[in-house]
């Protein structure tokens, strides 16, 4: 692993690192750790950004941890970077002036579940998968599926969202309120079990995709919802992306209810195919996910079918057996692991974009040619269902002139979606990666950010360095 050296100024000195580490190691012992390979573990660990190295971690383990740590870097002006399962794409966790890395991990405490209101509370560190074995026998589930067994508190950050988003939406759709440690150490709530409220601003959406850089959020209320008593999934195989993406378009027009529908180019579908032992069509497909009653899912499976066929569907499978569903599932998940052995010994690039419906098909399409063109490896996999879709590079990273054809083609990427009134990403966030792209997309906007992030955090030591530069 590489590290980079530190160069700005903004760098705290080493006499203030170390009066923060010695004041934690009194009060708190062992929840503080300076071994190098703990501390390499908690810099971008994910994605193909340098790794910059924190001078400790600290792992909490309540609020109140977590606000005297606070206290104690603002102090000394020692930046603070949240951890919560390091899955972030885009140097998220980096610590490029050095500083404390907060692990929440063992913050993982379900403390209420209220089945009729159909939501619950719970601390930052408790993962999806984790959250949702716990309520398997209430009938409900928290829907949001980034793919990654991410951490509820790092899925709030980064405004994730994932594979069901075309019907539960994004995180800022199922959160109702946050406890958050703010720059000087106060705890504050952003709202209540309520499910519309008229008071105030709405705090809680502002902390929602601040990725570290406001606040730490600790605790969290999201709703919950019930598990279809049916689900079934399709999979479809078409000529062309085009095919395939228009389907995705007139499917949303005539107002299907779909759980999930998943776009897999060619190339993805043949990584997949050899990687989790399937043996679909080496084209582009679709996996679509219904729910809902018996009579409903049936209903809305046919409906597809027809539209499907409209666009020269080739052929139309359906899985409605949990085991089977559950293989293709995580066959799509597993697309990081199918990747990596399309071309053995290169680095994951991943990035993502995200266009109005109506464009999907011209974007994706321009982008494929652009990768043909460019001469990558360069599956495309995508949550068409809003218009989200990902691109996985798979790059030399140590060829000079390979890095520097996959960097100009990521660039004519977001490019490409912002022309189309798109954002540089729908969900990996901005982190270190993408900060040139959205003041591109917003302009005179990032100014009021950075005036934003002023107020709130005058010594800038949340997660600084991410999303812009003050």
């Amino acid at each position: 692993m590489n590290t980079i050296a530190r160069t700005t100024s903004a760098h705290p000195s080493a006499t203030q690192i170390q009066a923060v580490i010695s004041l934690l190691r009194e009060r708190f012992g062992d929840q503080l750790s300076c071994n190098g390979t703990i501390r390499q573990q908690h810099a971008n660990s994910t994605s193909w950004h340098p790794l910059e190295v924190p001078d400790a971690v600290f792992f909490a383990t309540s609020t109140q941890d977590v606000a005297e740590v606070v206290k104690l870097c603002a102090a000394h002006a020692v930046p603070l970077i949240p951890y919560g399962t390091g899955t972030s794409l885009e140097a998220g966790v980096n610590a490029p002036f050095g500083g404390i890395t907060l692990d929440l991990g063992r913050m993982n405490a379900i403390l209420q579940v209220n089945e009729d209101d159909m939501d619950c509370v719970v601390q930052a560190g408790v993962t999806r998968k984790q959250l949702n074995t716990y309520l398997r026998s209430t009938g409900l589930h928290f829907p949001i599926d980034p793919g990654a067994d991410a951490s509820i508190g790092g899925m709030a950050s980064t405004r994730a969202s994932g594979t069901s988003a075309v019907r539960y939406g994004t995180m800022k759709d199922n959160i109702l309120a946050l406890t958050v440690v703010m720059p000087d150490g106060t705890i504050c709530k952003t709202g209540t079990r309520a499910r519309k409220s008229s008071a105030g601003y709405d705090m809680t959406r502002l902390f929602i995709g601040a990725e570290g850089t406001l606040g730490v959020i600790t605790e969290l209320t999201v709703k919950l919802h019930g598990i279809p008593p049916a689900i079934a999934v399709a999979v479809c195989a078409f000529p062309d992306l085009a095919s395939a993406c228009n389907t995705v378009i007139a499917s949303i027009r005539y107002g299907l209810t779909l759980g999930r529908i998943e776009l897999l180019d060619a190339v993805q579908v043949r990584a997949c195919n050899a990687y989790s032992k399937l043996s679909m069509q080496e084209k582009p497909t679709l996996f679509v996910e219904f729910g809902g009653t018996e009579n409903a899912v049936s209903e809305q499976v046919e409906m597809f079918r027809q539209i499907a066929d409209e666009f020269g569907c080739e052929t139309f499978e359906n899985a409605s057996a949990p085991d089977e569903r559950s293989r293709l599932w995580t066959a799509r998940h597993d697309v990081y692991w199918a990747c990596l052995q399309l071309r053995p010994g290169s680095k994951f690039i991943a990035t993502d974009v995200c266009v109005p419906i109506s464009r999907l098909a011209d974007c994706i399409v321009e982008t494929h040619a652009d990768i043909e063109e460019t001469g990558v490896v360069a599956p495309i996999v995508g949550h068409v269902g809003d218009g989200n879709f990902h691109v996985s590079v798979m790059a030399n990273t140590d060829d000079a002139e390979e890095m520097e054809r996959t960097k100009d083609f990521i660039g004519r990427l977001n490019r490409r979606a912002i022309a189309m009134d798109g954002t540089c990403t729908g969900e990996h966030g901005i982190g270190e990666g993408k900060r040139e792209f959205l003041k591109e997309e917003l302009g005179a906007t990032v100014g009021y950010m950075r005036q934003l992030k002023a107020a709130l955090d005058p010594n800038n030591i949340m997660n600084p360095g991410k999303i812009f530069d003050l």
